[in-house]
């Protein structure tokens, strides 16, 4: 009997997954729900405005335009300052609070933020336990972190600390900091984990496919996943996993790329069309053959319109 999946949420991927792609992806998908990329907080409140830039979606109670709810994640090492930035986040309209203690990011961790403080399972307690207690008991708090970070020897402790801190959900990305973004992830890892501890765990690496979501669902022993990665690959891939739908073929996602040329957040932004189509070709040539002959025949352009032309040409060599 196949594992069923119980909760599908998109994961906060720094550069890539801001407001537009988060819109598109969710139209498409029934996630539970979406992290934003992090908000950095260091010695001070972070600024509304900077909050407002991550998370656009606050001028909609913190939900994209087809409902999906919003959670802000916080990348920090200072107990008392993350919860101060907490509380800003919950009063515009976050859906509770994730803490980002997996970012591999040398800059990050020279800085003593993201993955680097997994070698700190107390100074993780110290940051959840402060968040918790700044947002309350009923305001969800999760965490996200990775196995560890050269290797997964305090991985029992970082979520004993997570879960004695009172967080209410965990995202284990099932590879090391020194592992960066190597396949394989292991999964297997994380099946101890659920079943010692009572946190609601979320599962997330290297799910690019049914397949590997099952795959993962089973060596995991969990019921969610978080996907990363592998829903850029695939944009419909949350419902293909929840729903058995078929992945989306290029006649569909020709289109969906030209919705995206709609999307501009200020007036006649077609530099920042071309520059993240581009980077979303990356992705999407994992899974789509046109793809690569899109980003071969467009990596030179810049004109919105010469673009579109490209992928209407692929879209018609390919139907005839």
């Amino acid at each position: 009997m196949k594992p069923q999946v119980k909760k599908i949420i998109l994961a906060p991927m720094e550069g890539v997954a801001d407001q537009l792609m988060r819109y598109l992806l969710s139209s498409l998908n029934s996630y539970d729900f979406c992290i934003t990329e992090f908000v950095r907080v260091v010695d001070s409140l972070v600024p509304k405005h900077v909050f407002r830039k991550i998370c656009p979606e606050i001028a909609n109670h913190c939900y994209t335009e087809n409902g999906t709810p919003l959670r802000m994640q916080l990348l920090g090492q200072e107990p008392d300052w993350m919860a101060e930035n907490a509380i800003r986040a919950i009063e515009l309209g976050s859906h509770g609070i994730d803490v980002n203690f997996g970012c591999p990011a040398k800059a990050v961790n020279k800085s003593k933020g993201g993955a680097v403080l997994l070698n700190e399972p107390e100074k993780i307690y110290q940051i959840l336990t402060r968040v918790r207690a700044a947002i309350g008991e009923s305001t969800i708090l999760s965490a996200k972190i990775r196995l560890g970070f050269n290797d997964a020897s305090k991985l029992n402790e970082i979520v004993s600390a997570v879960e004695s801190a009172n967080a209410g959900q965990l995202t284990i990305h099932a590879r090391t900091k020194l592992d960066g973004y190597r396949p394989p992830a292991y999964w297997h890892f994380i099946a101890e984990l659920t079943q010692k501890h009572k946190i609601e765990i979320f599962a997330n690496g290297e799910i690019w496919s049914k397949n590997d979501a099952i795959n993962c669902l089973n060596q995991s022993k969990t019921t969610n996943l978080m996907l990363g990665r592998g829903a850029l690959a695939l944009p419909n891939l949350a419902n293909v996993i929840k729903f058995d739908e078929t992945p989306m073929p290029w006649s569909d996602l020709s289109l969906l790329l030209k919705r995206y040329s709609e999307l501009e957040l200020h007036g006649n932004k077609s530099f920042y069309f071309s520059s993240r189509l581009k980077q979303w070709l990356r992705y999407l040539k994992l899974q789509y053959i046109q793809a690569e002959q899109l980003f071969n025949a467009i990596k030179l352009l810049k004109n919105k319109a010469d673009i579109l032309q490209q992928i209407d040409l692929i879209t018609s060599v390919q139907s005839s």
